[in-house]
């Protein structure tokens, strides 16, 4: 039995269908992570989270950001944007089970020495208080979904210690791990950056650097870094949707498979 993360499909189903031909993946022997972000901005959006919830027990997958729009639209609090390609999702007659579906994937999980999350872990954030933000936001996801979407929304957030009240506990949970890429001194999102670490405003850095120890950290979200299996940091967004290629690790010896985009 292997194991295999995958990074930031959005939608991109033919190139997922070639990639898990070329590492041999067989559900009843194998299983999948995903890196969140499987919907969105690529062709095929229905027909990836048709596949990925078909596949059971077989399958991890957390929430992405694109996932939470997703959710957001389809429960009317949030709009559309341009890009957008959720249509084949939101038409579709199973739109019900598949949001349902989604409300149900975790924001972190943790086995063995590997953690998946979509975005990362703020530095501030030990991985056990990471794990009671994202129990807190998932269960508040399923009891309130639109308001816990709403929350998600708040840009105006400043604390980041991973403390106050429910409301700034979600928001801090729900934007740390689908949002970050990099961060101020304080712990604070560079909110909006999405360019290569070189690039970063001053005073932003990569938030993994400031997390040299603990387990193994798998993510996605950051297409501008590229893959980097590093330190303890597998970062596997290498910007399929972009034109760029699909990205699978094995987690027991770190060997990659790279598929090139067929979606574009």
């Amino acid at each position: 039995m292997a194991t295999f993360a995958i990074g930031d499909i959005q939608g991109c189903w033919r190139t997922l269908v070639r990639l898990l031909s070329r590492i041999g993946y067989e559900r009843r022997r194998d299983r999948v992570w995903l890196a969140g972000d499987l919907v969105n901005r690529g062709p095929a959006s229905l027909e990836v989270l048709r596949w990925a919830r078909d596949q059971g027990a077989s399958l991890v997958s957390v929430l992405g950001n694109h996932d939470l729009h997703l959710l957001g639209v389809a429960l009317g609090v949030r709009k559309t944007r341009k890009g957008d390609t959720l249509e084949g999702v939101l038409e579709a007659p199973d739109r019900g089970d598949l949001v349902e579906w989604l409300l149900h994937r975790p924001l972190l999980h943790a086995q063995g020495r590997h953690v998946l999350v979509h975005a990362g872990i703020p530095s501030r954030w030990s991985l056990d208080l990471a794990l009671e933000l994202a129990r807190e936001a998932e269960a508040a996801l399923r009891k309130d979904p639109r308001r816990a979407i709403e929350a998600y929304g708040d840009r105006s957030m400043t604390r980041w210690d991973g403390g106050g009240r429910r409301r700034e506990r979600l928001t801090q949970a729900l934007r740390g791990l689908t949002l970050l890429r990099t961060e101020h001194p304080d712990g604070r999102p560079c909110d909006g950056f999405s360019g290569p670490p070189s690039e970063a405003p001053p005073g932003c850095r990569p938030w993994f650097e400031s997390r040299p120890d603990g387990p193994i950290i798998i993510c996605g979200h950051w297409a501008a870094l590229g893959l980097r299996v590093t330190g303890r940091v597998r970062a596997l967004d290498t910007g399929c949707v972009w034109g760029g290629r699909l990205t699978a690790l094995r987690l027991r010896d770190d060997f990659i498979v790279r598929q090139r985009s067929l979606d574009r």
